[in-house]
């Protein structure tokens, strides 16, 4: 009797045991399915981390940040970010840059040229962020800012996605408008690396051109009005690349513009609104989608060393109507009947 009570016993806890590892496996199974490194679009259970280093707030940039938001939420992660900005300040983007160190996130993502490089030095400084992935956005000149070795294999944890403009297209839009144009002012910071490249492609094309370039720098937000009202006189037209320090204060150089029809044109849509007769430009949004997509890939396991340098290949162009008129500016028809959008 004993032995059969023994053996009841046994079988029964040998059962319950079978029970309770099945459906720990079968638990198990359905943890995984949720687990990173899945497809597009399914559930991403882990919290992730990300550090933003933000250069300065002006549309563009502020596009990129929630295109990049968009981006990460639509493929299922779940993100908790901390956004610093520098206010336009190089000394300011290097302390964010060290305090990131100590944030330990999962990834890092720098917004414009002077942030991209703070983060690339700080880097250097401290081997623990070397094992941080860090992503740049709206950086124009990767190779020249001395962010990667190679646009095709970066070759350390940075790696991102590029605005190059193509200087050849803008300058030709111009001329396109004004035909009898031969003399081009530009405004810039000469202190931002991105800035230095555009003139110097911009430099390029008008020396092919013919067109005289006449050159007001800035060194911040502030000098803006002064540098503006330099090229009065100087300059038929004038032309803002994609400069983060004189983007920030775009009004201020419309209003010089209006009130002296000079005719103003931009590399970035974002600007058009803001006063500018026209752009032919990225759409900083996709451009922050794109490095939103990006941070995915490297969440499932791509190696930032090893996944190339991105650029955005479409061009919108945004006209403004009652900037054009206030500039004494005619838009033929021709370049009108091409604009994705046209502010009346």
């Amino acid at each position: 009797m004993n032995r059969i009570l023994v053996f009841t016993w046994a079988f029964t806890w040998a059962l319950t045991c079978c029970v309770v590892f099945l459906g720990f496996g079968l638990v198990s199974a359905a943890m995984a399915e949720q687990a990173p490194g899945q497809a597009p679009g399914q559930a991403q259970e882990q919290t992730r981390t990300i550090s933003v280093n933000q250069f300065v707030e002006h549309p563009a940039l502020d596009s990129v940040l929630r295109g990049f938001q968009e981006q990460l939420r639509d493929e299922g992660f779940q993100v908790e970010y901390r956004v610093h900005n520098a206010q336009a300040n190089m000394a300011t983007a290097n302390l964010i840059a060290r305090q990131i160190v100590g944030e330990r996130s999962d990834l890092v993502l720098a917004i414009a040229t002077p942030s991209a490089q703070a983060m690339a030095q700080t880097v250097k400084m401290n081997p623990s962020m070397q094992r941080t992935p860090i992503l740049f956005s709206a950086v124009t000149d990767p190779l020249g800012a001395g962010l990667v070795k190679d646009l095709q294999h970066p070759g350390e944890n940075i790696t991102g996605t590029s605005d190059l403009t193509p200087m050849d297209q803008h300058l030709a839009l111009i001329r396109e408008i004004h035909p009898e144009l031969t003399s081009l002012g530009v405004i810039y910071n000469s202190g931002e690396a991105n800035s230095r490249a555009l003139v110097n492609l911009l430099r390029a094309e008008t020396d092919k051109a013919g067109i005289t370039l006449e050159e007001a720098t800035v060194a911040r937000s502030s000098d803006v009005f002064q540098s503006a009202r330099s090229l009065v006189g100087r300059a038929q037209a004038v032309y803002v690349p994609t400069d983060n320090t004189v983007v920030s204060a775009f009004e201020a150089l419309a209003k010089v513009c209006q009130d002296n029809k000079l005719p103003l044109y931009a590399a970035d849509v974002d600007s058009v609104p803001r006063g500018a007769v026209a752009a032919l430009g990225f759409d900083y949004f996709e451009h922050g989608r794109q490095a939103g997509a990006m941070a995915a890939r490297i969440f499932r396991g791509a190696d930032p060393a090893t996944t190339p340098v991105e650029t955005q290949q479409e061009l919108n162009l945004h006209i403004n109507l009652p900037a054009a008129r206030a500039m004494g500016v005619t838009i033929p028809q021709a370049v009108l009947d091409r604009a994705v959008k046209i502010i009346e």
